[in-house]
């Protein structure tokens, strides 16, 4: 995986193959970051990344300047994994290791945006917690923005607050908005 654009760009980051993740590939993770480029100034929000796995969505939000990040994950692997390449490039980012649904129905940290990239075979009532956790517990910011990325055999149109998706090859990512 590569960093696409900002302060590292062009970095490679090489996770340990022991990791149980499926990191979001470098073209939609492009496609992505254009969206939210023309949405935010990357300096001026905050980013909670759940199900973070190598932390490859936040390194890219911090290399284009967000400094308040979070990531969480259940995995110690993924979350030593964040921590050392957050160390090595001087990142901002914080981690939680945790059950993400325990997490959120704790939280009371508010971002402007939430990323959040559970595993492809959750059914639709685990996908359906996510948004549903967040909105319950007001953890989206005002014009903040949720985004769940899943794959194309499933369908969030139908949850609360969903307001668009945008596919990326088998990749799919779901906005939900307040």
């Amino acid at each position: 995986m590569r960093i696409i654009s900002g302060l590292y760009k062009s970095r490679k980051i090489v996770a340990p193959k022991n990791l149980p993740v499926r990191p979001t590939t470098d073209m939609a993770k492009e496609s992505l970051f254009n969206i939210i480029n023309n949405l935010y100034y990357f300096d001026d929000i905050s980013v909670l990344d759940l199900f973070a796995g190598t932390g490859n969505i936040s390194y890219e939000f911090a290399s284009r300047g967000t400094e308040q990040i979070t990531c969480v994950d259940q995995d110690f692997g993924c979350i030593k994994f964040i921590n050392k390449t957050a160390e090595a490039f001087d990142m901002p980012i914080q981690t939680i290791k945790s059950d993400v649904f325990k997490f959120l129905e704790k939280a009371t940290l508010q971002s402007n945006i939430i990323f959040a990239d559970p595993p492809y075979n959750f059914d639709l009532a685990q996908f359906a917690k996510i948004p549903e956790l967040i909105f319950k517990n007001n953890l989206l910011l005002e014009d903040g923005l949720l985004i769940v990325e899943h794959s194309k055999h499933t369908d969030l149109s139908n949850l609360e607050n969903f307001g668009y998706s945008k596919s990326y090859g088998g990749n799919v990512f779901s906005f939900f908005e307040n």
